[in-house]
């Protein structure tokens, strides 16, 4: 018997994905069964992309209502109390300086279920993210990215 993953999350996190599930749940599901109900009028099934376009978008809610319920079911809420500003941690802000663009860049290590780079959330999965991990104030990494190998020295390390 396999054992379930646990999903590492910020506290921030869980409540933007039980926020999207409860959202998915009451209000997306009318949408579309409003515009199921609405195709359906149109006639023949056969020739209707109304319907099959909304019964795909159904399709697509319910998986992602399942992914939800599983990555909170399987969720390990990070303490915020046990977030280290000595170390680097799931949780943690970490001020770095990026050697190749030779600038300072503040990234949140977050579990890989709420990661956004786009918002500087990084997994603690990602190659970034696990060469920062358990790293102090000081210490300077090396990590292979795609691109060939970028530097970072940790500048600071805090909790919000």
């Amino acid at each position: 018997m396999s054992e379930v993953k646990k999903y590492i999350m910020t506290y921030e996190g869980v409540k933007k994905l039980e926020e999207e599930l409860e959202y998915l749940k009451t209000v997306k599901r009318k949408e579309i069964t409003e515009k199921i109900k609405v195709a359906l009028g149109y006639g023949d099934l056969s020739e209707n992309s109304e319907y099959d376009e909304a019964k795909n978008e159904q399709a697509f809610t319910e998986g992602r209502i399942i992914q939800l319920e599983n990555l909170l079911k399987n969720a390990e809420v990070v303490d915020e109390s046990d977030i280290s500003t000595d170390v680097v941690s799931v949780g943690s802000i970490v001020k770095v300086k990026d050697f190749e663009f030779d600038e300072e860049v503040e990234y949140t290590i977050v579990g890989s279920a709420e990661a956004d780079p786009m918002e500087y959330k990084i997994s603690h999965e990602s190659p970034v993210g696990s060469s920062l991990m358990r790293k102090k104030v000081g210490d300077v990494v090396e990590v292979v990215v795609p691109e060939g190998i970028n530097k970072f020295e940790i500048l600071g390390i805090r909790r919000d």
